[in-house]
């Protein structure tokens, strides 16, 4: 699919949304991560598998900022991010979503992904009332469409479903024009009818948006991913495109209970 291509146009350019390097992270003596090396093309949808405790979470916090990686380095963009604190990398275009909510119920959906995109501008500090042309309330609107929340625009956060909740924090993550996005089981506590919108949201993200997705719904992973990074007691265990990872017999026998259908 797109990785191998496109990875070997970029090679030694330097042009990759994400570059890690030798990424460890360890928690007294036990490893959570050892050695990950994962290099990800900018626009670039990917897709991070594995059981409970392969590590895929401790990847993300390591990316993210939310904790320094015990060894090994990180670019975004080129731009070695490492010691980087969260807000700085936020400030880059980096943005993630986490496996448990984290909303303001008070708000509505609209002023909710306002503030988010308010909150990421030169004038988040202003206190003066958004004008009729404010382009945060424009890209607010845009958000609200594209993640199918417009026609609930005036709810409160509070009243709404789980399944909207989800579709939310993808709406806060779009704010302010992210680069690359880390989406954290987005699937997780989903009805079938709101896997399927959630499948069509992610396929109609802006294309030069990359992703890595985690995500413990193979289906929806595997439709919504160029490349699957498999992930096994802290260590990349397999790679390939997402029609490999579903015939490979390991993967299958390992994380598909010996067939997947």
């Amino acid at each position: 699919m797109a990785d191998n291509a496109l990875a070997t146009r970029l090679e030694g350019t330097g042009a990759y949304a994400l570059d890690l390097d030798g990424v460890a992270r360890h928690f007294g003596a036990l490893v959570a991560l050892s050695g990950i090396s994962m290099r990800i093309a900018a626009g670039e949808r990917r897709a991070v598998l594995g059981s409970n405790g392969a590590g895929k979470t401790t990847l993300f916090n390591a990316i993210t900022g939310d904790f320094m990686p015990t060894a090994g380095r990180i670019r975004f963009f080129g731009e070695d991010i490492t010691d980087l604190p969260a807000h700085e990398r936020i400030r880059r275009g980096l943005r993630r979503t986490y496996q448990i909510s984290q909303l303001f119920g008070s708000l509505s959906i609209l002023n909710a992904i306002y503030l988010a995109c308010r909150g990421v501008s030169r004038r988040r500090f202003s206190l003066l009332r958004p004008r009729a042309d404010d382009v945060n309330m424009a890209q607010a609107e845009l958000i609200l469409r594209a993640t199918h929340l417009d026609d609930d625009r005036d709810r409160l956060v509070a009243t709404l479903s789980h399944g909207q909740q989800r579709q939310l924090e993808i709406a806060l993550a779009l704010a302010g024009a992210p680069r690359f996005i880390l989406f954290d089981e987005p699937a997780a506590g989903l009805s079938p009818t709101e896997r399927r919108d959630l499948v069509g949201i992610l396929r109609g993200l802006p294309r030069h948006v990359g992703y890595i997705i985690i995500e413990h719904d193979l289906d929806v992973a595997l439709r919504v991913s160029d490349y699957v990074s498999m992930m096994h007691n802290g260590r990349l265990f397999k790679e390939g495109t997402p029609e490999e990872i579903e015939r490979d017999p390991q993967v299958q026998e390992i994380y598909l209970g010996g067939g997947h259908g």
